[in-house]
Parts: C-alpha cells; structure tokens; sequence
C-alpha cells in the first residue's frame, strides 16, 4: 500500500488528469472525449459545497480521483448521505492498495460530515469493481436504473 498519498480536492489544473483517469479503461475510452466538454462541468463542481471531486496523489502525480457528492434527504429521518462517483485508479497504480485508501477517505470524510450512509454505484461490466466494494463491506441492497435524456 503507498504510504505517500495525498488527497486534496481538485483543482482545474488536475482536470486533465482526471479525463485521462475517466477513460483509462475499456469502458471509459468509449464514453470520454475532448477535453474541452469538461470545464464547465469542472467549474459547476467546485462552486457547489455539496460536491467534492477528490484527487489521490503518488509522489505528486495525480494517481487516482473520485467525487463526493452530499445529498439531503427527509428518508431515513432526514438523514444526508454521500454518494460515492466515477471512482478511478490509473492503471499504473492498480493493485497496491490506493483504491482501497480512496474508498476509506471518503467514507471518514462522509462521516466527519455526518452522514448516516454511503453510496455508490458500479457499471454490471466493471465485475473486478464491484467485487472489490464489496470487499469493503457495501452490499447491493437496491437495483439501479439510468435513463438518458
């Protein structure tokens, strides 16, 4: 496991980075593009205190990325919950524990926040990903559905 992370919200420098982490896959090559469809979403991003795009950095390389989003809700007893998005690990760095930090970042910092739960969804094809979620003890209880507009 590196012990030299550094997670850190992003900024619009690690931008490109983030891209190339998003289609650094078989999966993500297929659905990520130009560079410049992402700084306006980049800017929504960062203005919204609900939302947190995270950076894991390796000896100053940005080496993995997630965002966090903070969701209000009136289930649960009002209970806010974090959502838990396009989770990445470059793929130099697969393998060695970094995922596995993200993932308990973000949970401690759902918690700091006071979150009552954590939530995340995975594509069906990604079978390593969600066998590793599950390893960190989040249980598919619920079926996901996604409509285009």
């Amino acid at each position: 496991m590196p012990t030299d992370v550094t997670f850190r919200d992003a900024t619009r420098d690690d931008v490109p980075a983030i891209v190339a982490l998003l289609a650094d896959d078989a999966i993500g090559a297929g659905r990520e593009g130009d560079i410049d469809a992402y700084w306006a979403a980049f800017a929504h991003i960062d203005a919204d205190p609900r939302n947190r795009l995270i950076v894991a950095e390796v000896d100053g390389e940005v080496a993995g990325t997630l965002q966090l989003t903070f969701i209000p809700g009136l289930s649960r007893m009002g209970t806010e919950r974090a959502q838990i998005e396009a989770v990445r690990v470059g793929s130099a760095h697969r393998g060695r524990g970094l995922g596995h930090r993200l993932i308990d970042w973000a949970i401690d910092e759902a918690r700091r926040r006071g979150c009552g739960l954590v939530q995340l969804t995975s594509d069906k094809r990604r079978t390593d990903a969600i066998r590793f979620y599950e390893s960190l003890g989040f249980e598919a209880t619920h079926e996901g559905m996604k409509r285009p507009l």
